[in-house]
């Protein structure tokens, strides 16, 4: 629209010259030359219109080409924002399944050392024991209290003390050694070999069930079967080390991970008020932490209203 007024405005500066030039009496080589230079500036505008229209034009093609750069731009952001999220999801719901099974290798590097501080009281007490025997021995030896060599029996009749072969002593295997039980369990816990686990800390239930460590074998089970996602047996093993061993150091990692397998199993009233009964009970401790934090996940508060 505005080259079309400015066409118009100089052919009307045109016009104006020539009729100016028809009314005054002005010379003819005058005017002649005022109508050349008014064709001149004519083509002059013309030409400007045309420039500026090709330049917008150009200004028009590099803009659409932009914007659709700009378009392709947002959609590749979109992809990857997609794939950033759908990373981040993967990411959140496989962390509860690895820091169970961290906590799980803390616990039993944890147990193992407790193990080993055990085992050297027992051989410092056993050294002990061994030094009193020995001093026992060489004061009896000092003061002849050693009998002759004669009165010792040369041998002693075949049949004097026969073993029944029958009996029960007889027949029933030896007990697996107690030490070596809960150390395989341990390793093959750590190891992530559940089912032999599952069959060493059962075998130590079963003939040591009465020892300082039967409580933490019986959550070791309830571990096994939460690694495997058996929740419903978790839960189950869980509640046996917080109602068979109240004394147990393992109460509190027992409520917290019973509380979280009946979140896993929809149960979300009663994993909640477990994760609350812990913050209740053990304050201060890791397991509180993770407890809140787990509240916090699912929001609600740690504490009943």
């Amino acid at each position: 629209m505005r080259f079309r007024n400015l066409a118009g405005f100089a052919a009307a500066l045109l016009i104006g010259a020539l009729c100016g030039s028809l009314i005054g009496p002005r010379p003819a080589e005058a005017v002649a030359r005022e109508i050349i230079e008014l064709q001149r500036d004519v083509t002059t505008l013309l030409q400007g219109q045309k420039d500026i229209a090709t330049q917008v034009t150009q200004d028009h093609t590099v803009m659409r080409t932009l914007i659709e750069q700009s378009n392709d731009t947002v959609g590749k952001l979109n992809g990857t924002m997609s794939g950033l999220q759908k990373s981040v999801q993967d990411v959140q719901a496989n962390s509860g399944a690895r820091l169970d099974t961290m906590s799980t290798q803390v616990q039993g590097l944890s147990d193992n050392l407790e193990e080993i501080k055990s085992r050297l009281g027992k051989l410092n007490q056993q050294l002990v024991d061994l030094q009193g025997t020995m001093q026992n021995i060489d004061s009896k030896i000092s003061g002849g209290a050693v009998a002759p060599s004669s009165t010792v029996p040369t041998s002693a009749p075949a049949s004097s003390s026969p073993q029944p072969t029958g009996s029960p002593t007889a027949a029933a295997s030896p007990a697996p050694n107690a030490d070596t039980l809960y150390s395989n369990g341990l390793r093959d816990i750590t190891s992530g070999k559940y089912d032999l686990a599952r069959s060493e800390f059962q075998d130590y239930l079963k003939y040591y069930g009465d020892t300082d460590l039967a409580s933490n074998a019986q959550f070791y089970l309830g571990e096994i079967a939460y690694s495997q996602r058996q929740y419903s047996q978790a839960v189950a093993e869980y509640e046996k080390v917080l109602t068979v061993y109240p004394k147990s150091f393992k109460l509190a990692p027992a409520r917290l991970k019973k509380g979280m397998a009946l979140i896993e199993l929809g149960q979300k009233s009663s994993g909640v008020k477990e994760l609350r009964e812990l913050v209740k009970r053990y304050p201060g401790t890791e397991e509180e932490r993770r407890a809140r934090a787990r509240l916090k996940e699912l929001g609600v508060a740690a504490a009943a209203a």
